[in-house]
């Protein structure tokens, strides 16, 4: 038999046996397993036997025919909704593939147990009973394994037999067990109980169970986490558990969204004892949401939650959306599936134009996309797969900037029919046996098969329709499928859709259909045998029509919720239009960047934005969203500032009575735990007798402080009290009532309780406490205080101090790091010590995060003793409080408190020795910040002598008292300090003689420098001696001196002496106001550049070089005083000795400059600088003796600093290298380039501060192509040397009488040697006795004309020309008569026509071997022939003279 389970084949053999009766056998026929890991649950509870044990009794049978259809039933719902195909590892611990069952049998009967074990490597099996291992040896056991199937036999069973069988597999990779309870019953008794008894729905068996409760506190929970696509993030949750029993452990379930979460490849959840950990390791915006963990015990649960957001990574393409999310699988069938997801949002980028489909099929990594445009609503119907494979899915959404990235593949779906298995069935097998089987594996005879009935649309969208319909009733092996046909609602024209697809199940989706009109539809069975009759057609279906995306949200209203966090509301949109949910957005007020509150649509209209700055003021807006995209932006919500909301306060607590009359007490309480997020404004307190229920008010009128007188009692009677407070929220619950407080009257002698403990300066080894002094002292005033402590949760109090204290506070140190205390105070007087306190609250002695210490320092600018603390936490409403000895600092006469942010400072502007004690300063609305420093008379007394050395300063000085004689021979005296103020004074001395300031002296300062000056108009040799400058500046003072005596008073005497002279000569005739200089101008212009003054008209300005006169193109412009000399073409040629001079009748001035050395350096040097900037590229330019490397440049001189580079060779100037340049541009030209000349060549401008180069790679065919221009020009350059020429001789005008004979001679050159004819008027000269033509040795060419006459008149034209070309000269003839005037020639200026030579040029090769050409296309270079003799001045021309 073959039996197919959802495209898994399993071939069984059963051999017919003959069974005794009572025998139980099971046979697996098939065994379903999933990809993926394994389910315990679902493999126990719903295991896929297709052969079912017998009962030797008739009822057994009847009941096991009504298992087997409830059975098949099972499969086939299991089947229809389990399609997801999971990969199973190649390497995995034992599973239990099929579990074993408990049985109950009779006494004496056999019975077999069996189980199926996986598992790689395969796994060994041990069994064991009651944790018993069994002992095989007695015989009383058999134990069979084949093909990971085991079994457990016993031939015959007693009650012994009656236990808890367990098998136990394991491998390398772990162990797994399975359990099962055998019951033997007495034949013919009633049924025994066994403890070990399990039977399938046979609860009463089970005995009664009472659970023990387990208390869970969560000790560290997770907040909220804010994330990005492609991170990782854990959330950890840590507990006690009480009690916390080892087999009692709770059940930690993690959920998102109310969806509970497993392990798998998103999720990694990991519980050990205390703590709990889900990690997700790959972030996804499928993974945003709240989540929650609930702690589960049998005796009930408790739970925590966060928000956890995940926004979009970076984009493959700035601009690019969001990927979209939460892909879902619909409809999957043989051939196809319904695909669909959510759409990002799109705050920041352009709207979605569309979504593309990917595919991959399992165990492969090739993505395929599934439309070829993008398609604009989130739906998407894939068609083309293969039956039985299983397949991934994704999307990726456009926009007009680019696409996505590609959202989390969905889970991997097998294309299987969904109705496959409704065709199974049971059959009886040899009447012991029942196998299930498909319908059409049974034999028929052969006829086609009935007409479905009942077709229906299972789901309508606006271009598909999923068809459903009831097969007929069909038993035969011939294949069965199915035809569709559709028309339109109004006619009766029908089409058959599936032509090429057989359709094999009763469900098909109906694709490519119009938007929004009616269909009819039918259908039709057929086999090999034929087609039925078509099925009754359905109603008219219309597809839907597109409807938009919906309207905008409703009102936005925000609400407080936390300090970082704000509840959201919204109505929904009017035309939801298949609503998938919605996108919250963001936006500080005041500013338009808005961002996402959530990445994944929110399906509900309430939503918590979390992770808000605390005092900041928001703007919310909501966007919905459907299958098509999102709606437009709700209206924006009103403004609303981050801060938790106000709710009513906690109770107060700890009552406690401080004193006792007799007719009153006077009650204290403790402060709510929760302020509700506003300051307590009000108590209110009543009272009662004890025993009753009726509260009374005490007051009327709210009080504001904790400590209440309650008048009005009766004398020995007992009350309780309770108290509520009140905020401006409203008025919070009532507190616990006090204990019973008798109203007697206190007489006792010692003092009674302190009260309203309080603590700061927390640490990890100490703390402060402080306290108010009782409100009963007793028979004698109170003499000191006594603390106590104890760790909390126990009565051992230990004496903080064993000698009271006077003052109420005490620090108290040496405790335990982390550990919780509480404290209690005993006030003392002369009676002894009173009562104690009542008991505080737990502090633990652990520091806050980050707390820091006051300084205390003396500020070195103003001498104020500075007391400065730096708060690690600020909140809203947060203030510095400052105390002296724990006493609120209230009089600032000698000091003042300045507070900046988390900075305050308690100054001291006039401290006395009195002031010294411990200055304390605590935080408001924090977590305890505070802290103290404590200042001893010592400390005090050092810092007061250190502010007074501040306040009254000795003045620092930079320079001490110095001098500088100044024009007119005035002598400057001035020093520097460091600083001084605008109240500053001084004095000057002369040989402690005070100086005045008054005119012509001058005296002054200057604040922002700190120079002070004193300026002596006529320094002369009275005042040698010591010069003192005495300074005064608040409380500081300074004194500085000067020595002017012996040879330094000489000297400065002689320079103020000359500076006065040199005033008297400038101010009085023609001079230089500046001298000459040397300027080099952005251009690379050199000049010489002088100012002169006091000129007149007569003034005369004169340049010089070496004492030879410059006259200049353009005369000094006197007029603006400024002269200047260009310099042309600056080189050392132009170097030298150049003077200047002005003069009138006054006077004369000169001005001398020395362009060598130095100065010649510096302008070259400026020179290379700016024409090194200005080179351009290097660039090729060919002549006839090789290539030329050009860099043009501002300027160009030799005397630059230029290197020419061949690879990382120098070149020098050679005759193979030329180097040199223009005045424009540096040239380096290679005279005869060969293939060793290839290369990169580079120059180098060099300055003192930098260097500019320039390259060019002359290689490849930059330098085939420089080469072929230079063998071009050079033989050009040959043709023009050796062309035929005309030397000189003919005259460009004849004139000659008639009759005359006419002789034009000249001397011609060329080689090889030219060839000479003659034209007359264009027309060739035929030689004749009249015309001779002559050509002597090559050199002489003459034409003769014998008795010239009248037509001999005319343009004449002699053509020189040889194989490298030539030219032709016109001369103009002409003849008069005899007798007749001379007329007079002009010669008309004819210019030479040249002749080219004949192409291709060939240069004659050397004699000698040379080396072969690179280009042997083109001859190679050779040396010239000597040019022949040039014609000179000397040579007289043959042509005879003019006569008149």
């Amino acid at each position: 038999m073959v039996l197919r389970l959802e495209g898994y084949w399993l071939r069984t053999e059963v051999a017919a046996k003959e069974i005794s009766r009572g025998q139980y056998l099971s046979v697996i026929m098939s065994v379903w397993t999933k990809r993926g890991s394994y389910n315990h649950e679902y493999h126990h509870k719903q295991s896929k036997y297709v052969v079912k044990e017998y009962s030797s009794s008739e009822a057994m049978e009847e009941r096991y025919e009504h298992k087997t259809q409830s059975r098949i039933q099972e499969v086939v719902r299991t089947k229809m909704g389990d399609k997801y195909v999971r990969e199973e590892p190649m390497i995995r611990g034992p599973q239990f593939l099929v579990r074993l069952r408990s049985h109950t049998v009779f006494e004496h009967t056999p019975i077999k147990l069996f189980c199926t074990v996986g598992g790689f490597p395969t796994p060994d099996l041990k069994w064991y009973k009651d944790g018993v291992i069994l002992s095989m040896s007695s015989g009383q056991y058999l134990v069979q394994a084949k093909g990971g199937i085991h079994s457990l036999e016993i031939p015959r069973c007693s009650t012994d037999d009656t236990a808890q069988y367990t098998a136990v597999a394991c491998n390398i990779h772990g162990q797994a067990s399975s359990q099962a309870s055998v019951i033997v019953k007495r034949f013919r008794e009633e049924e025994e109980s066994c403890s070990y008894a399990w039977l399938p729905y046979t609860a009463a068996m089970l005995p009664k169970i009472h659970y023990t409760k387990i208390n869970i506190t969560f000790l560290e929970k997770f907040g909220p986490v804010f994330a990005t696509e492609g991170e990782s993030t854990s959330l950890t949750a840590t507990m006690t558990l009480n009690p916390n029993l080892a087999n009692l452990q709770p059940e930690a379930q993690w959920y998102r969204d109310d969806t509970r979460l497993f392990d798998s490849k998103w999720v990694k959840i990991d519980t050990g004892r205390g703590v709990t950990t889900l990690t997700l390791p790959n972030l996804f915006k499928d993974d945003e949401g709240l989540y929650t963990l609930r702690m589960v015990t049998k005796g009930g649960s408790a739970e925590h939650s966060a928000f956890v957001s995940v926004s979009d990574g970076p984009p493959p393409v700035p601009g690019a959306p969001g990927a979209p999310m939460d892909i879902k699988i619909h409809d999957a069938n043989r051939d196809y599936v319904i695909v669909s997801w959510k759409p990002p949002n799109t705050t920041t980028e352009g709207p979605i134009l569309g979504y593309f489909v990917d595919k991959c099929e399992v165990g492969t990594e090739n993505w395929t996309q599934c439309n070829d445009h993008p398609i604009k609503i989130c739906k998407y119907p894939v068609s083309g797969l293969f039956e039985g494979h299983s397949y991934y899915f994704r999307i990726r959404a456009v926009n007009s900037h680019g696409i996505s990235k590609a959202s989390r593949m969905s889970d991997p779906i097998a294309a299987l029919d969904p109705t496959e298995f409704e065709r199974l069935h049971a059959k009886k097998l040899g009447g012991k046996l029942d196998i299930v089987s498909y319908h059409d594996d049974v034999e028929a005879d052969g006829k086609p098969p009935g007409a479905p009935s009942g077709i229906y649309a299972s789901e309508t969208d606006r271009t598909y329709v999923v068809l459903s319909w009831k097969a007929p009733a069909y038993s035969s092996k011939a294949p069965m499928w199915y035809y569709i046909e559709k028309c339109m609602a109004d006619s009766g024209a029908w089409q058959r859709v599936n032509t090429q697809i057989p359709i094999r199940s009763p469900r098909y989706a109906v694709f490519d259909l119009a938007e929004g009109k009616q269909y009819k539809f039918r259908v039709l069975s057929a086999n090999m045998y034929g087609a039925s009759e078509p099925s009754e057609p359905t109603g008219p279906i219309e597809t839907q029509e597109l409807k938009g995306v919906p309207s905008a949200p409703g009102q936005v209203i925000s609400t407080r919720e936390t300090n970082t966090s704000v509840l959201i509301q919204w109505a929904p949109p009017k035309e939801p239009n298949n609503l998938i949910g919605y996108y919250i957005d963001q936006c500080v007020k005041g500013s338009k960047d808005w961002t996402s509150a959530n990445h994944k649509p929110h399906k509900n209209t309430k939503f918590v934005v979390s992770g808000l700055t605390t005092g900041e003021t928001y703007v919310f807006r909501v966007q919905a969203i459907n299958e098509l995209g999102l709606s437009d932006e709700s209206q924006e919500s009103a403004p609303l500032t981050v801060k938790a909301a106000l709710t009513h306060p906690s109770a107060p607590y700890d009552i406690a009575l401080l004193n006792c009359d007799g007719h009153s007490v006077v009650l204290n309480w403790k402060k709510p735990s929760h302020s509700g997020g506003a300051n307590i404004k009000e108590y209110y307190v009543d009272k009662r007798r004890s025993g009753t229920t009726m509260w009374r008010e005490v007051h009327i009128q709210p009080i504001t402080e904790r400590l209440y007188k309650v008048e009005g009692l009766t004398e020995g009677a007992v009350y309780q009290f309770q108290v509520y407070a009140a905020n401006l929220a409203g008025l919070g619950r009532a507190s616990k009532h006090s204990a019973d407080f008798s109203c007697e009257a206190w007489t006792m002698p010692e003092p009674g309780p302190a009260y309203d403990l309080t603590f700061s300066e927390v640490r990890d080894n100490s703390l402060v406490v402080e306290w108010k002094k009782p409100v009963y002292a007793g028979s004698g005033p109170i003499t000191g205080y006594h603390v106590e402590y104890a760790k909390k949760g126990t009565s051992d109090w230990t004496t903080a101090n064993e000698t009271a204290v006077s003052h109420r506070f005490l620090k108290v140190t040496s405790l335990e790091a982390g550990t919780s205390y509480v404290f209690r105070v005993r006030a003392v007087n002369a009676a002894g010590v009173g009562m104690a306190s009542m008991a505080s609250d737990p502090v633990t002695a652990k520091a806050v995060e980050g707390s820091q210490e006051v300084s205390c320092v003396v500020d070195e600018k103003s001498g104020d003793i500075v007391l400065s603390f730096e708060s690690c936490q600020l909140n809203e409403g947060s203030q510095f409080i400052w105390k002296k000895d724990y006493k609120e600092i209230t009089d600032f006469s000698r000091g003042v408190i300045k507070t900046e942010g988390n900075h305050s400072k308690l100054i001291f502007k006039n401290a006395e020795k009195e002031d010294f004690g411990t200055y304390s300063v605590s935080v408001t609305n924090t977590e305890g910040v505070s802290s103290s420093y404590s200042i001893s008379a010592e400390e005090l007394a050092k810092m007061l002598a250190l502010s007074y050395d501040i306040r009254h300063p000795i003045i620092p000085l930079k320079s001490e008292l110095a001098y500088k004689i100044l024009e007119r021979g005035r002598m400057r005296f001035w020093l520097q300090a460091e600083e001084i103020s605008s109240n500053v004074t001084y004095k000057f001395f002369a040989n402690n003689k005070e100086l005045s300031g008054a005119d012509p002296n001058k005296m002054g300062h200057d604040v922002s420098s700190g120079i002070i000056e004193f300026i002596m108009d006529h320094f002369t040799e009275e005042n040698e001696g010591t010069f003192t400058c005495q300074i005064t500046d608040g409380g500081g003072k300074a004194q500085s001196s000067l020595v002017l005596i012996g040879d330094a008073f000489k000297a400065a005497l002689a320079e103020a002496d000359y500076q006065r002279r040199e005033y008297i000569r400038v101010k009085e005739g023609p001079h230089f106001s500046e001298f000459l200089t040397l300027q080099v101008g952005d251009d690379c212009s050199v000049s010489l550049v002088c100012k002169v003054a006091n000129l007149k008209k007569e003034s005369a300005f004169h340049w010089y070089k070496e004492d030879t006169e410059i006259i200049p193109d353009v005369k000094p412009d006197l007029g603006s005083g400024v002269c200047k000399l260009p310099i042309k073409l600056f080189s050392l040629k132009t170097a030298g000795v150049y003077k200047a001079t002005i003069s009138d009748d006054r006077g004369k001035d000169m001005s001398q400059i020395d362009i060598s050395g130095k100065v010649f350096d510096d302008a070259i040097n400026k020179i290379s600088q700016l024409a090194g900037a200005s080179a351009a590229e290097l660039v090729i330019k060919c002549t006839a003796t090789g290539i030329q490397l050009q860099c043009h440049m501002k300027y160009y001189t030799s005397e630059m600093n230029i290197t020419w580079c061949h690879g990382e060779t120098k070149l020098s100037h050679s005759d193979k290298m030329m180097i040199g340049g223009t005045p424009a541009m540096a040239t380096m030209e290679v005279i005869e380039p060969t293939e060793k000349d290839k290369g990169m060549y580079s120059i180098v401008i060099t300055d003192r501060e930098n260097s500019h180069k320039r390259t060019l790679d002359l290689s490849g065919e930059v330098y085939e192509k420089a080469f072929t221009e230079f063998q071009k020009l050079k033989a050009e350059a040959y043709a023009e040397k050796n062309r035929g020429k005309v030397v000189g001789g003919l005259p460009d005008v004849v004139t000659i009488m008639e009759k005359k004979t006419l002789s034009l001679t000249c001397t011609v050159c060329g080689d090889p040697k030219p060839q000479v004819s003659w034209l007359k008027n264009g027309a060739d000269v035929e030689p004749d006795d009249q015309y001779v033509v002559s050509l002597d040795q090559g050199k002489f060419a003459s034409l003769t004309i014998k008795g010239v006459s009248m037509e001999d008149s005319g343009r004449y034209t002699m053509i020189v020309q040889n194989k490298y070309g030539g030219e032709s000269v016109d001369i103009v003839v002409s003849v008069y008569r005899h007798g007749e005037k001379i007329p007079e020639a002009k010669p008309t200026l004819t210019p030479k026509i040249m002749i080219p030579p004949k192409l291709p040029i060939e240069i004659p090769q050397p004699k000698t071997q040379s080396a072969p050409s690179p280009a042997p296309s083109t001859p190679s270079p050779s040396t010239p022939s000597p040019a022949p003799p040039k014609a000179g001045r000397g040579v007289k021309s043959p042509t005879p003279t003019r006569r008149k």
